[in-house]
């Protein structure tokens, strides 16, 4: 199969590509497309054998719930059985925007599309190309990240490629994503909401409209036993291909802990990057190093991340080292998704 790749510009749609995309998704195929997080892979959420095409182009396990991408506050209705207060709440706050939010699903919804779970994951996404082409369409667009599984998520159209190119007809390139990390997922299937995927929306932020949130246990913990109620529970994901390992402790500490383990492996002829700030980056004595941003740009941060990882592939890096950040905040989004990309590798010092 033959990957087109549409440079779309946001601010100047081209509607011709728009619909040539929207009727790929109304036959049961596939598109990727950029959302403000990261970029999308795309089908009709209502349509089993479509869904099914996702977990195969991905090689996603088929027990990992998709979110559902929807246009306007009313297609909550056609995928929900229960809509609680808050969610309509949340929704007039933070959508357009990066919350997930987790229903109790109508039966119509397949079970192909929510990992055999009788709820659903939901959001609308901020991205006018994304917008356009789930509306356009006319379908509810099922879409987990538009990447081979377990790799990191894809912040530019090129990333889909590399991963996807051959196994799906069209990407819509929208150039670089804004935020870099996916969806804070909030699953209000509870008496307590609780958070199963921290992001960009906070708990904080969250508290602040409906008031009591708890946080999953299972986000610092790593159990195969785990069914997964939110897309990443239950799988290793955004893992670059070397070996990674976190550093915590004191920035002094962390700085000599990471030199001294790379003077040992490059003896061993091994290629090592070293992921590191604007303020630490030169203090490092590695093979590559990397700045993911200054540290009090969590923004920043987070948009670089996958980027950063995806690059040390390309440089066909072994053993990455990174340093920590503090899970408070965003923080917590980034540290998450760090301790996924590492298998929760971290050395204290």
């Amino acid at each position: 199969m033959e990957t087109k790749i549409y440079k779309i510009d946001s601010h100047h749609i081209d509607m011709v590509k728009i619909q040539e995309a929207a009727d790929i998704i109304r036959k049961g195929g596939l598109v990727a497309f950029p959302t403000e997080t990261v970029y999308g892979l795309g089908a009709d959420a209502m349509n089993p054998q479509a869904s099914k095409k996702i977990y195969a182009a991905k090689g996603r396990p088929s027990d990992n719930p998709l979110i559902v991408h929807i246009g306007k506050w009313e297609d909550v209705s056609l995928l929900a059985k229960d809509i609680p207060q808050k969610a309509k709440k949340l929704s007039d706050k933070f959508w357009p925007g990066p919350l997930t939010i987790i229903f109790h699903k109508k039966e119509e919804v397949p079970k192909e599309t929510t990992g055999g779970l009788e709820s659903v994951a939901v959001r609308m996404p901020a991205h006018k190309v994304a917008l356009e082409l789930i509306r356009g369409s006319g379908c509810l667009i099922a879409a987990p990240s538009a990447n081979a599984s377990g790799r990191p998520s894809p912040t530019l159209a090129s990333h889909v490629a590399e991963d996807l190119g051959g196994r799906i007809p069209v990407i819509l390139d929208g150039g670089e994503v804004g935020i870099g990390i996916e969806s804070t997922i909030l699953d209000l299937t509870e008496d307590v909401p609780v958070i199963l995927r921290p992001g960009y929306i906070t708990k904080e932020m969250i508290e602040d409209v409906i008031g009591e949130v708890k946080m999953d246990a299972g986000l610092i913990a790593s159990d195969s036993n785990i069914k997964p109620k939110a897309p990443g529970m239950k799988y290793r994901h955004y893992a670059p291909k070397g070996e990674m390992v976190l550093v915590e402790g004191e920035q002094e500490k962390v700085i000599a802990k990471i030199n001294a383990m790379t003077k040992e492996l490059q003896k061993e002829r091994k290629k090592v990057g070293i992921i590191g700030t604007d303020e630490t980056a030169s203090r490092y004595a590695g093979d590559y190093i990397l700045s993911i941003g200054a540290r009090d740009d969590e923004e920043s941060i987070a948009r670089h991340l996958y980027r950063i990882l995806r690059e040390f592939d390309e440089l066909g890096v072994e053993v990455i080292y990174s340093e920590c950040f503090p899970a408070q905040g965003m923080g917590q989004a980034i540290m998450n998704r760090l301790l996924k990309a590492a298998g929760h590798q971290v050395l204290e010092v």
